[in-house]
């Protein structure tokens, strides 16, 4: 069978899950929806099959990105295909119970599959209409426009249902007959030692039934790769990693299943003068000695205007300064970040005669020829100056 849920949220991992964290959640799956512990349920058998599935591929490096890239396409008649065989990406060959045995200690006596299961076995569900794959668009915006929201227009390819069999993948005029190989049910029986398990079938991929003569536009598969347009709304708040959902925009289903989803992943390009820290922002601003001696009043850039900044007298360099709501807003309502300023004082590098003369003065008022390191820094130094 395919699973039609996506395998990450089937096992409940994200999508950068490390091998450790698939094999832990797929353990704590297993042991709840193993057949063993649930005799005579039809529901905790396909979901132990399902989860099964998807383990099967994401624990494989290879697999996993072909998932990443294609989604469940890269399994079915027509992508990467799938260890083992039969088409319509079933587990020909395969028993997901080996997959468990691995997962928890290999296939060998005294694994945990045996200490929880005394070995026991299982068998796998049927096929089913052939859904289809759901799509992932990696889409880059800017800092304002995560900040702001925007709209965007994204084009892709996708397959979508055929225009001249509407999707039947029938040539007009010719019909549909029952499947000569599983006599219509869809799913076909094997047979691995005392264990029976059921797989799509390999001739009609589930569909109980073949075609009498192919559509000469699709070749039978009720569906043709064309280009797609979608306009995204993108909320204010959105940072990178954010993942939009585009229902029903991702491939058509293959002899008139369900069409898959569109998952539109956000990346947020770096700015040039702010960092993002979560919903607050960042940013450094030099100003010059005088100002920061005596004191005044500058304008700074903001994300959304330009904002207004009080330097008292006397401040240092590295003091942090707050702009109230100038930050980036919550995704999910309330109030926005705050816009955080680090003033960098400038210290002058060339001087003119004027201006040598004008300090030169002013550290003689001060007394710094005498005393050219700050007394608090020489009082907590005194011991090594002795």
């Amino acid at each position: 069978m395919m699973a039609s849920g996506d395998y990450y949220e089937l096992l409940g991992v994200s999508r950068d899950a490390s091998a450790d964290e698939l094999k832990k959640a797929y353990r704590k799956l297993a042991v709840k929806y193993h057949p063993d512990k649930n005799p005579g349920d039809a529901k905790a058998e396909a979901k132990f099959k399902e989860i099964s599935e998807a383990y099967d591929v994401l624990k494989d490096e290879d697999k996993r990105a072909a998932y990443d890239r294609y989604g469940h396409a890269a399994f079915t008649q027509g992508g990467m295909g799938r260890a083992g065989g039969g088409g319509g990406g079933g587990f020909a060959g395969h028993d997901p119970f080996d997959i468990f045995r691995e997962a928890f200690g290999g296939g060998g006596g005294g694994g945990i599959f045996e200490e929880f299961f005394g070995g026991g076995g299982g068998h796998a569900g049927g096929g089913g209409a052939a859904h289809g794959a759901d799509l992932r668009y990696d889409l880059e915006i800017t800092l304002e426009e995560a900040a702001k929201g925007t709209e965007k227009e994204i084009r892709y390819r996708r397959p979508v249902a055929c225009k001249k069999c509407s999707g039947s993948g029938a040539e007009p005029g010719s019909k549909k007959v029952t499947c000569q190989t599983c006599g219509g049910a869809g799913q076909v029986t094997s047979n691995r030692g005392f264990i029976s398990f059921r797989q799509v079938c390999p001739s009609c991929q589930g569909a109980g039934q073949t075609i009498e003569k192919p559509c000469t536009d699709c070749r039978g598969e009720g569906r043709v790769m064309d280009s797609s347009t979608v306009n995204v709304r993108i909320p204010a708040g959105v940072a990178t990693g954010s993942k939009l959902r585009s229902s029903g925009k991702g491939e058509a289903g293959q002899m008139g299943g369900q069409a898959g989803d569109l998952y539109i992943i956000i990346h947020v390009k770096e700015h040039e003068l702010f960092e993002r820290r979560d919903n607050d922002l960042f940013c450094e601003v030099p100003i010059k000695f005088t100002l920061a001696a005596l004191g005044g009043s500058i304008d700074v850039p903001t994300l959304f205007g330009k904002g207004n900044l009080k330097i008292p007298p006397g401040t240092q360099s590295g003091t942090t300064f707050r702009l109230r709501d100038q930050g980036i807003p919550a995704l999910r309502g309330g109030r926005k970040g705050d816009l955080l300023i680090r003033v960098q004082v400038e210290v002058p590098t060339k001087l003119n005669s004027e201006q040598k003369a004008k300090l030169e003065e002013y550290a003689e008022a001060c007394g710094d020829p005498a005393n050219p390191v700050s007394e608090s820094f020489v009082e907590k130094a005194k011991n090594f100056f002795q």
